[in-house]
């Protein structure tokens, strides 16, 4: 695949500028995410938070990481991935953000080039931007939260990110991250423009299982609009959160509340046939099958699979009317 000429330039540029490091650190080795981000924790739920967007592809898969009941980490500029890991471990066994960030630095002889930000459990941080970091370049700290941006358009992206953090204290922390992000791109945002965005949220406590650690883990590695997209998903999410509550009321044989947690699903995501579905399917299994016919029926119309779906379930106990309200269903 042949490679932009601003991109070819681009490097070319760079590696002139660092001829003499390259040498001694291999930085050209390193991947190239110029970007901004925000680490940040909620004071009241303690759950914590990376958000990052870049003029670059899947810039999560490598700027963020986050461990539960220890904290978080971003790593970009020309980025070194061994700071998420090194640095969680490091929180992990109780050195203080500065601490464990001071000691990685010494041991990075391409420190220069690095922009990273490191948040633990109760809220402390610690950021570094080099001195080789591509302008506008700079980072703010303060206590639940770090914002650290380079290669952007104007000085006034970073400002601009605490502010609107600082000043949506109400919203859940994702919804917040999400705002600093958002006031970062109304600045200008990154210089080349947008590309890819992630967003993850970890909790309080540590977890027993690695698949428990994310409570929220969205990326969005290629869009013309990667911070409306990331928005898009995490309404998605927040959606979901509801079924899966939802479903465990239904585990329960909690109707009632099953079909609460489900409205609210279908209230933030209306268009979607699956949560229509399993109201009708919780409605029906509470004995309003009135009210539960009109949603199948609307289901039924628009995908037909659905119904071969509602002939299968009975045999599972998901479905528990009779063989004669079912014909009637699915005739």
């Amino acid at each position: 695949m042949k490679k932009s000429l601003p991109f070819l330039l681009l490097l070319l540029c760079t590696a002139a500028f660092a001829q003499n490091s390259v040498e001694k650190t291999n930085i050209s080795k390193d991947a190239f995410a110029h970007t901004y981000s925000i680490v940040a924790r909620d004071a009241n739920t303690g759950e914590m938070a990376v958000g990052v967007q870049s003029h670059w592809f899947s810039v999560g898969s490598i700027v963020s990481w986050g461990k539960s009941g220890v904290g978080v980490v971003a790593t970009q500029s020309f980025v070194n991935p061994a700071y998420g890991p090194n640095g969680l471990k490091l929180m992990e066994q109780g050195k203080s953000p500065s601490e464990a960030l001071a000691q990685l630095l010494s041991q990075d002889e391409g420190k220069a080039y690095r922009q990273v930000a490191f948040l633990n459990a109760e809220g402390e941080t610690a950021a570094h931007t080099g001195d080789r970091c591509v302008e506008a370049a700079a980072h703010l700290t303060g206590q639940n939260f770090s914002v650290q941006a380079n290669m952007m358009l104007k000085n006034t992206v970073v400002p601009a990110m605490a502010k609107a953090f600082q000043e949506n204290a109400e919203l859940p922390l994702a919804e917040r991250v999400l705002m600093a992000m958002k006031a970062a791109e109304a600045e200008g945002g990154d210089i080349r423009g947008k590309q890819s965005a992630a967003l993850i949220v970890v909790g309080a406590e540590k977890v027993e299982n690695p698949w428990e650690e994310k409570k929220i883990d969205l990326r969005v590695d290629d869009h013309a609009e990667p911070l409306v997209e990331l928005e898009r998903l995490l309404k998605v999410a927040r959606a979901y959160e509801y079924m899966n509550r939802g479903d465990l009321a239904m585990e329960e044989e909690n109707v009632e509340k099953a079909l609460e947690e489900y409205g609210n699903a279908m209230k933030l995501f209306p268009e979607n046939l699956e949560m229509k579905y399993w109201t009708a399917v919780a409605l029906a299994n509470s004995g309003r099958m009135e009210e539960a016919k009109p949603l199948f029926k609307a289901i039924f119309k628009q995908d037909e699979n659905w119904k071969e779906m509602t002939k299968r379930l009975p045999a599972s106990g998901l479905l528990k009317i009779s063989e004669e309200e079912l014909e009637s269903l699915t005739k």
